[in-house]
């Protein structure tokens, strides 16, 4: 039995096999909960926006715009539903319920202008794709004039919970109570989901340090501007002034426009400069929004030419020598023997010489 829906939103089946039908779609669903390929993944058209988010896809990080950027949802929706699609978009403080039509082609595309998110407040919004699926008619509605959410299943349709004005739910838990409601497996619609941060505007300049006349040389810096958004970026001699017809008048600097593109840790933009006609002075560079009022500034020198930076002298190992020990030899004296005195020696040999003449004597007068 064919099940599929044809290109006028009307089920080929019988009228008889409705129930049979029904209860094979409910245990399917309870096995694959949202049905994403009712809500296209597939990306048909890239428009010219700031934010382009397709519902059903994976977000790896939820994407940050600032106020002012628009924001396009777009997808495809197969059956071609006559009664179009449900769109949901849920924020702080923030409700926007729309219903659009789709196209012939069966894509969808709904968009939040300039003048939508400029005044939003910073945080995180929720947006849904309601899809009405085989009965053709949405089971989960939006009463704009009492702000609550209502289940036309059941008879005259149950209040489930208020999605607006007083005592209302808070976002996070409003768009919790919505999806429920929806994925439930007693109504017969799906939705598929996306979302984004807006926060305040800005724009940051990296530092740029000093550069001399005839370089090169690019400024960089970040934003949370969407990729694509333009920036006005300014650079100028601090000293510009204005000057009589006599004076040199001659204006030293650069202008241009560049475009805001992903980046590692977040969006990110550049600007080349040539500094062949810079005079040497302090400049200042400026960063300005087209669109949305950011702005960011920061000054850098331009010198005549940069300093010379000699390459400092390879470190030299000293060795050094510990003079050598001097080894002092202490003469040994010689104590010089002990002279004989003459005068003793005379002595001596008198004595000897009186006692062989007293010897003498003696022996005459024996």
């Amino acid at each position: 039995m064919d099940t599929s829906i044809d290109s006028h939103g009307k089920c080929g089946i019988q009228e008889g096999d409705l129930v049979k039908t029904s209860r094979r779609f409910q245990k399917i669903r309870q096995i694959t909960g949202v049905f994403v390929f009712c809500i296209g993944i597939l990306l048909v058209v890239v428009p010219s926006q700031a934010l382009d988010l397709t519902p059903g896809t994976s977000q790896s990080s939820i994407p940050v715009i600032s106020n002012g950027d628009s924001v396009t949802v777009h997808g495809i929706a197969t059956g071609h539903p006559q009664v179009g699609l449900m769109v949901w978009v849920i924020g702080f403080n923030y409700l926007s319920v729309s219903n659009i039509q789709v196209n012939a082609d069966n894509t969808y595309s709904y968009q939040m202008t300039s003048a939508d998110t400029e005044n939003l407040a910073s945080g995180q919004y929720l947006v849904i794709i309601q899809h009405p699926m085989m009965n053709g008619q949405f089971d989960i509605v939006y009463d704009p004039s009492t702000g609550n959410v209502i289940n036309r299943q059941t008879g005259s349709g149950t209040v489930i919970f208020q999605l607006a004005k007083t005592g209302s739910l808070q976002s996070p838990d409003a768009a919790s109570a919505l999806m429920q409601a929806i994925g439930s497996q007693n109504v017969d619609d799906t939705f598929a989901t996306a979302s984004f941060i807006i926060s305040p505007p800005n724009a940051f300049i990296h530092p740029v340090g000093d550069h001399a006349v005839g370089e090169n040389f690019t400024i960089s810096g970040s934003t949370n501007l969407a990729v694509g958004d333009k920036l006005l970026v300014e650079v100028y001699s601090s000293s510009f002034q204005p000057t009589t017809k006599d004076q040199d008048s001659s204006f030293s600097g650069a202008t241009g426009v560049v475009q805001v593109v992903p980046g590692i840790d977040g969006n990110m933009w550049s600007f080349d400069v040539n500094a062949k006609d810079f005079k040497p002075d302090t400049y200042i560079v400026t960063v300005n929004g087209i669109i949305q009022n950011v702005r960011g500034s920061a000054t850098f020198t331009i010198l005549k030419s940069l300093p010379t930076t000699e390459p400092s002298p390879s470190p030299t190992t000293t060795i050094t020598t510990m003079p050598s020990q001097t080894v002092t030899t202490i003469p040994i004296t010689t104590i010089p023997a002990t002279k004989k005195s003459s005068l003793a020696a005379g002595i001596c040999t008198g004595a000897v010489g009186t006692a062989l003449i007293l010897w003498w004597m003696k022996k005459e007068h024996s």
